[in-house]
């Protein structure tokens, strides 16, 4: 068997694995998985049918050992593994299971056809008709859903007896065998008109546990469908240019550094820079951002957007297999595979649960007999009890919950590391924001030019070509506003000799016979300009939060000729994403390096009313700390390098869609678009996710709770118990799945 390392993350291999059916064999299959040498963890979800294994080993390949010794472990215990890699294995997955929920679903059909007459004399009976089947006629009927269709009961059962435990396959094959047994032993002792049979017991049973387990694996599809949805978005070959000439080609074999084109119409293969050509991209389904970005020569463009009516040519910056919708379905994947904390403490009593339940069921069929009832009444009350107690539900409670958040999470462009993050999103009562890229648009804009010197050697446009022109090839992000504003006014710059740099100060240089300098009103001060009205004019934007530089000559006649004022102004969305916190009860800090009177600006203008300034990146560390001791869960939103330690550091870090690689990785999400009002989408997509996770835990332990006692006291017979088993797993998952309904609040 070939075997592939799991692409997710390094040191890790993703696992598919088939035959799980509830909580039990989760635990199983975990135990069986830790077992192995090497494994530092693993964790089993139900609903995903995936295991993510992290190992350590010291062998020259050591992922494809490691891999094979976890596919014989799993399959030593009677359940189906393969290691999977992105690409042609998940694809190859995707048509089995297909191909499989098909296969699956002609069983159920021929199960319910051959059970559905067994039942039908007792359905006569509720209408006061008595109709009776031939005993020879219910043998026939039952024995190819017994032996036929229940054959895959027996063999998983036998395998997990035969490695020391139980699982739900065991309780329905003893439970339907007894039924079974019964009644052709009551049919062989006192013929075909003696006393009753329970053939419509045992095949009824194993007809609804089929029907059960095939809704269960297409709820459970359907929950996970955000990973297939982003999969699918990229196409299946790409138009590449070489040489002049365009070729179509595998998405998947595109490398980084291509030329590609992209027609109208067409989804963008991979992602890129765009050479030549304008259009329209739609990214929603990427980013969740609903609104068309508009492309053209020097524009980012993400792979699985959807292009508009114009022909772009774009250089790729990344292969499709690493570009940002691969990232973003490993994360989901990834995400989807982890386990909550609080499903772990089912897992414990799951594992304990099935052999518990055996001997209930032996004890309330040996009392039955004992007080006087028949064998057949013994008999078939604990066959109700087997059937009954299958902790089916219990086991789909939290990973359906989990995969139906995470996926609906993904679809609005909120990327959740894993199930841990989600569960401390939910409990978050202090959100820490960072002010520039964050709450900001983090590209300052020329905000005001005053002109000092209306009567000298320049008019008002020729100051702002003298900026230009000391600013000319600088890459501070001052310097791009004053460059912008000219290129907007239509300013040409003329040439600037002799430039030199003061960092964090100014800059100087000459035009003409003219010397100049551009600079804050301290690098002036340096150079003996003095400042006049100036300093007022400086001290007045400073207060209104503005940043400022000031343009004077220099030389003999120095003096201030314009003042600057730059403003970056707060995110279209950021006072709404404010308000909306607050509604549900979460408080919005301001957190920031820059001086306090900008940063009051700022959070006056969005509502915010508690601000920390000219914090360092220890400091943001510290005041984490701090605060998630003294008010409790906290969050820190950012998106740069100094806010990286914050972000690991917080309850829950979340990094916007601007940040950087360092913030992305430290943060718990990742917001595929810079909208601070999906901060207050992630922190109600987490709440709803763990109100379901708790609805679906009380349905499933009300539901074993009340069940068992029933059965055992008589008030429900096995074909009822079976019904009813089937009812509260789907159940469970159909509510998780109302999670997919999910969209932001707009």
């Amino acid at each position: 068997m070939e075997l592939h390392t799991g692409p997710s993350i390094a040191g890790e291999i993703n696992l598919a694995i088939g035959g799980m059916t509830c909580a039990s064999c989760v635990a199983r299959v975990e135990k069986a998985l830790k077992a192995v040498p090497g494994v530092v963890s693993a964790n089993v979800n139900l609903a995903t049918e995936r295991a993510v294994v992290a190992g350590v080993v010291g062998s020259s390949d050591p992922a494809a050992d490691l891999g094979v010794a976890l596919v014989a472990a799993v399959e030593r215990i009677g359940y189906e593994a393969r290691a999977v890699r992105e690409g042609a294995d998940e694809l190859a997955l995707e048509e089995r299971a297909r191909a499989l929920e098909r296969y699956e679903r002609r069983r159920v059909v021929a199960a319910l056809l051959l059970a559905a007459p067994l039942v039908m004399p007792m359905l006569a009976m509720l209408g006061g008709r008595r109709l009776l089947l031939p005993g020879a006629v219910q043998f026939a009927l039952a024995t190819p859903v017994q032996f036929w269709l229940g054959a895959r009961f027996y063999r998983a059962g036998w395998k997990a007896l035969a490695s020391g435990a139980a699982n739900m396959d065991v309780l329905v094959a003893l439970g339907t065998s007894a039924a079974y047994a019964l009644s052709v032993w009551e049919l062989a002792t006192h013929g075909p008109d003696g006393a009753p049979l329970y053939f419509e017991a045992s095949a009824v049973v194993i007809a609804l546990v089929l029907l059960g387990r095939w809704l269960e694996t297409r709820a459970r599809r359907s929950a996970a469908d955000a990973v297939h949805r982003l999969r699918s978005l990229l196409p299946l070959c790409a138009h590449l240019d070489r040489s002049g000439q365009q070729i179509d080609v595998p998405v998947m074999a595109v490398g980084e550094g291509e030329v590609v084109a992209v027609l109208p119409g067409e989804r963008v293969p991979v992602d890129g820079v765009v050479l030549d050509g304008y259009s329209e991209l739609d990214e929603s389904l990427v980013t969740g951002e609903s609104l068309p970005v508009a492309a053209g020569p020097g524009s980012r463009v993400i792979g699985g957007s959807l292009n508009g009516s114009g022909l772009i040519r774009l250089t790729t910056s990344a292969a499709a297999a690493s570009g940002t919708l691969a990232r973003i379905t490993r994360l989901v994947e990834h995400a989807q595979a982890t386990k909550a904390p609080i499903q772990r403490l089912v897992d414990q009593v799951a594992a304990v649960f099935v052999p518990a339940v055996l001997l209930i069921a032996v004890g309330t069929g040996a009392g039955w007999w004992l007080s006087g009832a028949s064998l057949e009444r013994g008999l078939l009350t604990a066959v109700a009890v087997l059937v009954i107690a299958c902790p089916c539900a219990l086991g789909l409670a939290t990973p359906a919950a989990l995969v139906a958040g995470i996926g609906a999470a993904a679809r609005a462009g909120i990327l959740i590391r894993d199930a841990e993050v989600l569960e401390h999103a939910a409990r978050i009562r202090l959100v820490l924001f960072d002010k520039t890229g964050t709450l900001t648009v983090g590209h300052p804009r020329l905000f005001e030019l005053h002109d000092f010197d209306p009567a000298g050697d320049s008019p008002r446009p020729g100051k702002l070509a003298i900026a230009a022109a000391l600013q000319r090839g600088s890459e501070h992000p001052l310097a791009r506003a004053v460059l912008s504003a000219a290129t907007d006014a239509g300013v040409a710059a003329p040439s600037a000799a002799e430039l030199r740099a003061a960092p964090g100060r100014g800059i100087r240089g000459r035009i003409g016979v003219w010397d100049y300098a551009l600079g804050s009103p301290r690098y002036l001060h340096e150079l003996g300009v003095p400042l006049g009205p100036a300093e007022e004019w400086a001290a007045g934007a400073a207060r209104a939060g503005r940043a400022v530089a000031l343009l004077a000559v220099i030389g003999p006649a120095a003096r201030v000729i314009a003042g600057l004022a730059f403003a970056d102004d707060p995110r279209p969305t950021a006072a709404a994403a404010v308000a909306r916190l607050r509604e549900a009860g979460i408080a919005s800090v301001l957190v920031t390096g820059d001086h306090a009177a900008s940063a009051w600006v700022l959070a006056r203008a969005i509502g915010i009313n508690r601000v920390h300034a000219g914090v360092l990146p220890e400091d943001k560390l510290r005041l984490v700390t701090e605060l998630s001791a003294t008010e409790g869960a906290v969050a820190m939103v950012g998106d740069g390098i100094n806010d990286a330690p914050a972000l690991a550091a917080a309850d829950l870090g979340i990094a916007m869609g601007s940040g950087t690689d360092v913030a992305i990785a430290a943060a718990g999400i990742s917001l595929a678009r810079n909208d601070p009002l999906a901060v207050a989408d992630s922190i109600e997509v987490a709440r709803r996710t763990r109100s379901k996770i708790r609805t679906n835990l009380m349905f499933a332990s009300i539901y074993n709770l009340a069940g068992i006692p029933l059965a055992a006291a008589g008030f429900l017979s096995p074909m009822v118990a079976g019904l009813a088993m089937a009812l509260s797993s789907l159940s469970v998952v159909t509510n998780a799945l109302l999670l997919a309904r999910w969209r932001p609040r707009r």
